[in-house]
């Protein structure tokens, strides 16, 4: 049987059910987010219509997605924009969250936008290493930032100019 082809696309509101399928345990067992808050597939509609939010897929299977939006709120941060990639286990090491860092940087570069940032776990190891391979610089560290499992995490923040 040939190997299926990834192609990434605008998410779809009948992704979000794959979407939950491979987020939420990163959400319930990991300080990859400090969020405890499970999506449901309700949530995951209500992103996909209110922001730029691209999939992965082989198929009809969704494989990984990259969102962004507004990095804070008020009109001072409206050329900066902090995003979220996140990838189903199956993804993982074949370039696909490189492909969709790609889709959403040209994405806001397009719109006008001068900067995106990441905020990423100073737990998630491969996260920061990832976004440095991707041409991020850590900008800063927050120590105890976020809390998740009882006790506090550090926020690394990185950035790269569009």
């Amino acid at each position: 049987m040939p190997e299926m082809m990834t192609e990434i696309r605008i998410a779809r509101p009948g992704d979000a059910d794959h979407i939950a399928s491979f987020w939420n345990p990163i959400i319930r067992d990991t300080t990859i987010t400090f969020s405890s808050e499970e999506k449901s597939p309700q949530m995951i509609v209500d992103m996909i219509s209110t922001r730029p939010f691209f999939v992965a897929v082989d198929g009809d299977h969704v494989l990984g997605f990259a969102t962004y939006g507004q990095f804070r709120g008020g009109n001072g941060y409206r050329k900066a924009m902090e995003h979220t990639v996140i990838l189903s286990d199956a993804a993982k090491g074949r370039g696909i969250g490189k492909a969709l860092m790609k889709t959403i940087e040209d994405d806001a570069r397009s719109k006008g936008y001068h900067i995106m940032v990441a905020g990423v776990s100073g737990e998630n190891t491969a996260g920061i290493a990832f976004h440095k391979a991707c041409g991020y610089v850590e900008t800063g560290r927050m120590p105890e930032a976020g809390f998740k499992f009882d006790r506090y995490l550090e926020l690394v923040l990185l950035q790269k100019i569009l």
